[in-house]
């Protein structure tokens, strides 16, 4: 029988002035109709462990791409009891500014990421202004630092780094994007990270814009899908629904639990 884990989304901060055509390749709105945009953490517990996924980014790269933050990632993990400073394993979906933006906020923690995805965000795609505009330079320098410091562990496709808990490259948005499977009381989820940053994109079948390949992005809705048990079991990185579709921890309606089922 599997071990089951308590898994939790933790909005940080967001950007309600988005437009719809920037969430979508094909726009099936309004063109510049509102779509707002959350920035989230995932954390997974139990068992005598906690995985953070991602460690959000920086006040200071929030307020130099115009992103309004809430709280800090610290402060949103200290809200639901997890201590950045003591965490011992960091998911890196990918290293986009506002997944690897704070890895500083972790000194103690082993972190985790695709080989493909440090080849890609290290080599010829990064001389492509286009490809290198969500990273930041120095979220990478400092992934090479824990790389020689051996806080870094890097996969070539699928790995279990807990019981039951296990990593899947998707590819897509990113050279090497990776996502989580996890088994909680009320089956498989699958925290897509940006994979799928909204419901819609993968229920639709239309990709987010910013993006290097859209095919495999576009297999890789079938991968999450075939991952999960069922549609609200993956679980998209950025979507504003997620914390009015599952309860509440504790009555802080700004960090949900996604191992229980949905509220509405």
């Amino acid at each position: 029988m599997e071990p089951t884990y308590e898994v939790l989304a933790l909005r940080y901060a967001l950007m309600n002035d988005r437009k719809h055509f920037q969430n979508f390749i094909v726009p099936v709105d309004d063109h510049a109709s509102p779509d707002p945009m959350d920035f989230l953490l995932f954390a997974i517990r139990g068992h005598g462990r906690t995985i953070v996924m991602d460690t959000g980014f920086s006040p200071e790269s929030g307020a130099r791409r115009g992103r309004e933050i809430l709280r800090t990632p610290a402060q949103a993990l200290l809200d639901a009891g997890i201590d950045p400073a003591t965490a011992t394993d960091v998911v890196l979906t990918h290293m986009h500014w506002d997944h690897a933006g704070g890895m500083e906020y972790f000194p103690k923690a082993t972190f985790h990421v695709q080989a493909a995805e440090m080849s890609y965000c290290t080599g010829a795609c990064m001389c492509e202004p286009f490809l290198r505009r969500p990273y930041d330079v120095e979220d990478v320098r400092a992934a090479v630092d824990a790389l020689y410091t051996e806080r870094l562990k890097i996969y070539d496709g699928t790995q279990e780094i807990a019981p039951g808990i296990t990593l899947h490259l998707i590819g897509g948005h990113s050279g090497g994007i990776q996502s989580i499977r996890v088994p909680t009381k009320r089956g498989w989820v699958v925290l897509a990270g940006d994979a799928s940053h909204y419901w819609r994109n993968i229920r639709l079948r239309n990709p987010f814009p910013v993006v290097y390949d859209v095919g495999r992005m576009l297999r890789g809705f079938e991968i999450l899908n075939g991952l999960a048990d069922g549609p609200n079991h993956v679980i998209p990185g950025h979507d504003p629904l997620i914390l009015k579709t599952f309860p509440p921890l504790n009555g802080n309606k700004e960090i949900v639990r996604l191992d229980l089922p949905p509220i509405g």
